[in-house]
Formats: C-alpha cells, structure tokens, sequence
C-alpha cells in the first residue's frame, strides 16, 4: 500500500495510486485523474502531496506559509516518512506552529539571505493558498528553484484569475472584500481563525501557456498546472448556486483556462 492510498482510505483512494507514472509531473497526474471540480483540489491536498513524495522518493519537505495551520503534525509527518520544515514570514504565525515541528523563518520572494534559509535542502516545497498573497511571484519560483535539491518538486495550490468570485475579490477595496469573506465566511475568519491578507494574484493564473514561460525562466521545465473550477462561495444561495455550478461545469468541460477557480502549479527540479 502505498503512502497515498493509506492517507485517503475508501474507494477514492485508488485515484491517487498511479500504477506506473515516468519522470514528469504531468504524467503522475495523468495517471491519479483528478476531477474537474476544486472540492477535489481540496479533498486531496495531502494525499496527492503524499503520492508525489512517494512517487519521486521525496523526504525534506517544507510547508510555505504553513505558520499556524501545517498540514501535518509531528506524529504524522514521521509516519509518513517525511522531515517537514514548516515556513512563514511572520514569526507571530510561526509561533503559532504546533510544538515539534521544525521552523523557518523566510520570505519565499526575499533575497534568500535569512539565517534559515537552506539552499538546495528541500526534496518537495508545498503551499496552500499563499502565492496570492506574494509581491513578485517570479521571484518566488526563481528562489524555490534555488532551495529544492536535484529531482526536487514543487506544488502550488492557488485561487486564480479571472474566476468572477477572485476577480470580485481583486477589484474590490481590501475593506469591501473583507466584509464579504467575514459575511460568507464567519466560522473560518474570525476570532482565532485563519486571519484574511491582501490578495495581490500575481501570476495566479490557471494557464499553462500563461505560466510555463515564467516557470522556465525561474529554472523549471517540467511544469505541469492542474486546473480546477468551482467554488463553495455560494453554497448558502440557492438558485445562485445551481447557475454557478453549471457555468463551471460548461468551463470545464470546454476547458476554458480564463475562468479556472484554482490550480495545483506543479514543477520539478532537473536532476544534477
């Protein structure tokens, strides 16, 4: 059994067992066959980041942004063989991280000359809903590229333009979007709760054609962009609902990138 189909359990577990996949990324995802819709996205974070480790014999692995809410505990991260290394910013977040979990303090678009910083130490770097929130995103990669080792992968899960409800979410002021996040969302935002950041979706974009020559430029040629529509924004409106649904099901049926909700932003690194 592998490491995949024992974190998911039950019949979609299989999805993520990919009989034999080459060397690129896009063949490992051809052969899970992730659904159209971001529930999807979602429900298999872990588990797909687990197949990828399992898959490419990836162990060092760091969580940008992970601060507050890894995706991992201590206790789990050892069962799955993994050494996870949990990244923020912000050192309030960091001190957020759950006890035994190893810290580093940086930013994925700085210079890369903060004491924590571990060139080439990482075998697979994993973020989640953070690359919306980064300035020079190019920059990002460029410095991801410098941090994984030979063979190394890298995913982004990001929300991406031009989905109307991001593109709602870009245009408006910070304080209107807010309201609307804390309106919809109350349970996830308030309190002790994730908090909400600027959103700036540089090159959040659910285009490989869009993407892939930046990607290139930071180092990578192995790109492989997962797409996915859909969203659970208006899940409290009926009738608003139903019409958003199947304008997404049309999206992605014709696979229109323009539209994409979010995206798993995939590259490895050449090997040496």
């Amino acid at each position: 059994m592998s490491l995949a189909t024992a974190a998911v359990g039950g019949t979609r577990s299989s999805q993520l067992s990919p009989a034999k996949a080459t060397g690129s990324v896009a063949s490992f995802f051809r052969g899970i066959v992730p659904d159209w819709h971001s529930d999807w996205a979602w429900d298999h974070y872990e588990p797909t980041i687990l197949a990828l480790a399992h898959q490419f014999g990836l162990h060092r692995v760091c969580e940008i942004g992970g601060g507050r809410d890894p995706m991992f505990s201590r206790g789990e991260a050892a069962r799955h063989g993994l050494e996870l290394t949990v990244n923020d910013i912000d050192a309030g977040e960091l001190a957020l991280t759950p006890a035994g979990l190893k810290t580093a303090r940086f930013d994925i678009a700085g210079d890369l000359s903060e004491p924590d910083i571990a060139r080439g130490g990482y075998d697979l770097m994993v973020s989640r809903m953070v690359f919306e929130h980064v300035g020079d995103v190019e920059r990002a990669w460029t410095n991801i590229h410098a941090l994984l080792a030979p063979g190394g992968v890298a995913l982004a899960f990001i929300p991406t333009l031009w989905a109307p409800v991001f593109a709602l979410n870009h245009i408006l002021p910070e304080k209107a979007s807010r309201a609307i996040v804390h309106a919809l969302f109350p349970a996830r935002r308030d309190g002790g709760g994730a908090p909400k950041f600027p959103a700036l979706y540089d090159w959040c974009r659910g285009s490989r054609s869009r993407l892939e020559p930046m990607l290139n430029r930071a180092g990578f040629r192995d790109v492989h962009i997962q797409r996915f529509w859909g969203h659970d924004y208006f899940k409290r409106m009926p009738g608003l609902k139903q019409a958003d649904h199947a304008f997404n099901a049309l999206a992605a049926r014709i696979g229109w990138d323009f539209v994409t909700t979010y995206a798993y932003v995939v590259v490895r690194k050449d090997k040496a």
